[in-house]
């Protein structure tokens, strides 16, 4: 959800004090595959790079002094055109509150997000962008799950519509430092105005694209492609059978 969306829809509720971190969501949570997951083995914030999970999934974690981590990985099958599958990888951290309505709100650092995004019928290299997405989950419930046994996490969007069931994978979670990780700017000594810093293959901070894949990289598009296809695929028949 966009921040102005959030904000007034918090505003319109009254809700301005800040809860401390709920105990039952400590930990890092992930979907049915258990295969994405926050942390260093999705993304690599010092040389600007995700790895691909094996399958598609959602994964997010709090800790105890009300910081969050998301990690998204999404495979979109194109039946009209199956040459065409779409992938998605977002990362993004931040803070959370629980809100006396039982509502949560997720407030990620913005220069922090990243989203490698790829439609191959669409454009012909990856794109890689900045990323940041305000969060309003209407309500949340833990409790074990009946088939597996294990704690459950159910998440209702703003509008009260249920995300898929998150299981518990580990506690204390699985995050990256929580303080900001690629800052757009430094202060300089004598109160020089800040400048933007620049990593290898990035644009200026005022662009949202960061790199595109390079032609050298081609071939291994092809790979991440075929790989995508096969998920997509893979997906579907993961949940109906």
């Amino acid at each position: 959800m966009i921040p102005s969306i959030a904000t007034a829809l918090l505003l319109s509720a009254g809700l301005t004090a800040a809860q401390t971190a709920p105990t039952d969501l400590i930990g890092t949570w992930s979907s049915k595959s258990n295969s994405t997951l926050t942390g260093p083995g999705f993304y690599d914030p010092v040389n600007e790079k995700f790895t691909e999970p094996k399958h598609t999934g959602i994964s997010y974690s709090f800790s105890a002094d009300g910081h969050f981590e998301e990690a998204y990985y999404r495979a979109i099958a194109n039946p009209t055109n199956p040459k065409c599958p779409k992938g998605i990888l977002q990362w993004q951290h931040g803070t959370f509150t629980k809100q006396p309505n039982g509502s949560l709100i997720l407030e990620p650092i913005k220069v922090d997000g990243r989203q490698l995004y790829s439609d191959p019928c669409m454009y012909q290299n990856a794109v890689y962008t900045r990323y940041n997405a305000s969060e309003l989950f209407e309500r949340y419930e833990v409790l074990t799950d009946p088939y597996h046994n294990i704690p459950r996490l159910n998440l209702y969007k703003f509008d009260g519509s249920p995300m898929m069931p998150l299981y518990l994978a580990m506690s204390p979670p699985q995050m990256l430092p929580t303080t900001t990780l690629n800052p757009l700017t430094t202060s300089q000594p004598g109160g020089a105005k800040a400048t933007t810093k620049v990593k290898r293959g990035e644009l200026p901070a005022n662009v949202n694209v960061i790199r595109k894949r390079t032609p050298g990289q081609e071939r291994a598009d092809r790979w991440w492609w075929f790989g995508v296809f096969l998920t997509a695929s893979g997906g579907v028949l993961y949940f109906f059978f």
